[in-house]
């Protein structure tokens, strides 16, 4: 029980933060400081940062067997990779940009990590 909490503390930190920083944002805009899209801008970037830090660390609470760590780092490296493409888009790029190539980073980041778990299981290799 204590892993289970000891993995759920860091998580909802980190949810709290970014509810914290979605509150503190809306509060800026309505004290006139930053306008609507500023807003949207800021609570997806850190979206795509959470989802890059919970990608990374995710697979490697699953399984710790040698054959399941090439697994862990694919889908930790893919996860986290998507996660920054998005909060970057979502930071930088034109809304359009943002929501298309940014839904677009997340999808092919989940598809690398499931097609490398397939590719694995047809290979015979990995958890016993």
């Amino acid at each position: 029980m204590s892993d289970v909490k000891s993995e759920m503390i860091p998580n909802l930190v980190a949810a709290g933060a970014l509810i914290a920083t979605a509150l503190a944002a809306t509060a800026a805009k309505q004290a006139g400081w930053v306008d609507g899209d500023t807003v949207t801008r800021i609570v997806m970037a850190g979206t795509g940062l959470m989802l890059a830090w919970v990608g990374n660390r995710m697979p490697k609470a699953w399984v710790p067997q040698a054959a399941a760590r090439r697994v862990n780092r694919v889908a930790g490296w893919s996860q986290a990779i998507s996660g920054l493409v998005y909060g970057g888009l979502w930071a930088f790029a034109p809304f359009d940009v943002a929501l298309w190539f940014g839904v677009g980073a997340i999808v092919l980041g989940i598809a690398v990590t499931v097609g490398y778990c397939a590719a694995q299981a047809r290979r015979g290799v990995g958890p016993a």
